[in-house]
């Protein structure tokens, strides 16, 4: 039975101008900057440069009569010509907007499809050839096996290929360089760059030993073991492990890394001056944009006559849609910046000590809620901030996640942070004896030892966090 009913509902939803804000304050400065580009393509009704106020007073107090000849809508509505924000983003007088420069290398794929030009292959093995190599990941190796590799081949290229054909041709591929390339196991890798050594040598001889026959033992670092297996002495195993420790266990990374743009821009600059901090936001990251005087002028045309405004509805809607649209990223942008500025100096007063000397162990303890609680603003708004937004200090470029850490407390009873901890727990662990390491329970001690009060469990999480092995994989001879 259908009856009607009164019901009333609470809820909460983000207006889109706020969804466009908590955007753009998560971006880092790049991105930030290839979003305003895209923007302005975006929006005819949005261009870079400085408000005019002067002619905007002289619009608003100017009558001029709009002849419906003289208006071409259609041709503001088009996107052929050449928008004047790509003829003056960059002023070559300002150091700020200085272009960052890119390598031009090619990448790790086309450096190999160079080098297979030379392998002499036969016109029916390139296509295989060519999808092996296009089957080596970033790191340089095939993360498949062989029947995979030849049913994507009957698959893509067509073909029914033997076995036999797709090994011998990866095994042509092996020998390309970077030696060790094309490797389907860290074993093969280094198997395939010691071939490429003097085998003559003594050292190199062992090495292949013991990477062929004793691979398991030498990963396990069972170092006596390995001495009996052999049969050669501690001096001897020293120096073939010196030599595979020489090896790249990632060949294609020393390609890739090249061609890769891991240039970062520090969103926030911060200088010390007779004692007093000073920290501003990179000016790449304050960008000036204005409204189309173009559109505005259209739209007061259109107001100014009604008979324009009846016949030419949709195109006074999607005008004011424009500039609607432009005003709001123009004021996302200012609130943009206002929470970066409120956000920096707040961190910056907490860390006020570490700022001044740069001492590691002046970091307080401090988590989002305290800069949130400072700011009075969400604890998401300060995530997005800190995620993602670097810092220049006298000290290097640093994440602004990396100031926050959890807090300990001293024999003492004072607050300390978590990374005064992890720095004392690393430097414990480069002095140790490398042929009897600290396992976490003797690490534990050394630390209470040194006045802080940390479980094994504790030093375990630490030691993974900063990518340390246990104590037996940190074995040497």
């Amino acid at each position: 039975m259908l009856n009607q009913k009164l019901q009333l509902k609470l809820s909460q939803k983000l207006s889109p101008q706020q969804i466009q804000l908590m955007k753009l304050i998560q971006l880092s400065t790049l991105e930030f900057e290839e979003k305003i580009k895209n923007e302005i393509e975006e929006n005819p009704a949005l261009e870079r440069g400085v408000e005019d106020l002067d002619t905007n007073n002289e619009l608003d107090n100017k009558e001029e009569n709009f002849n419906e000849n003289e208006i071409d809508v259609d041709s503001y509505l088009s996107e052929d010509d050449t928008p004047s924000y790509e003829l003056s983003y960059y002023n070559p007088n300002d150091s700020s907007n200085k272009e960052i420069p890119v390598s031009g290398g090619i990448s790790f794929h086309q450096f190999l499809d160079n080098q297979a030009k030379n392998l002499m292959l036969d016109k029916a093995d390139k296509p295989i050839a060519d999808f092996i190599i296009g089957s080596i990941d970033e790191s340089g190796y095939v993360r498949r096996n062989i029947d995979d590799l030849i049913d994507d081949i009957a698959f893509t290229e067509n073909l029914i290929v033997e076995k036999e054909k797709v090994e011998l041709i990866l095994k042509k591929i092996q020998q390309l360089d970077p030696p060790g390339v094309g490797a389907r196991s860290l074993k093969e890798c280094l198997r395939l760059q010691l071939n490429r050594k003097d085998k003559n040598k003594k050292s190199i001889f062992n090495a292949l030993k013991i990477i062929e026959n004793e691979f398991e033992l030498f990963s396990g670092k069972k170092y006596k073991k390995l001495i009996e297996r052999l049969g050669i002495s501690d001096i001897e195993l020293k120096e073939s492990i010196n030599e595979i420790s020489k090896l790249n266990p990632k060949p294609g990374g020393s390609i890739s890394s090249e061609v890769q743009n891991n240039t970062i821009i520090p969103d926030f600059i911060l200088t010390l001056e007779d004692g007093n901090l000073i920290v501003e936001i990179n000016r790449r990251n304050s960008p000036e944009l204005k409204l189309s005087n173009s559109y505005k002028e259209i739209l007061k045309g259109y107001k100014d006559d009604p008979n324009k405004k009846k016949s030419q509805n949709e195109a006074i809607q999607f005008i004011k849609q424009k500039l609607d649209s432009a005003k709001w990223f123009i004021e996302a942008i200012e609130q943009r910046q206002t929470t970066l500025f409120v956000t920096i100096n707040a961190l910056i007063d907490f860390q006020k000590d570490y700022f001044l000397t740069g001492e590691e162990k002046l970091l307080k303890p401090m988590i989002l809620k305290d800069i949130a609680k400072k700011v009075d603003m969400d604890i998401s708004t300060i995530s997005r901030v800190a995620n993602s937004k670097y810092i220049d200090t006298p000290y290097g470029i640093k994440l602004l996640k990396s100031y926050f850490s959890e807090g300990m407390k001293n024999i003492e009873g004072e607050d300390i942070s978590t990374i005064e901890i992890k720095k004392i727990l690393k430097e414990i662990i480069d002095n140790e004896n490398k042929n009897k390491p600290l396992a976490d329970l003797e690490l534990s001690k050394r630390l209470i030892d040194a006045g802080y009060k940390v479980a094994r469990r504790t030093i375990a999480k630490y030691r993974e966090q900063m990518g340390i092995p246990v104590a037996r994989l940190r074995k040497e001879l």
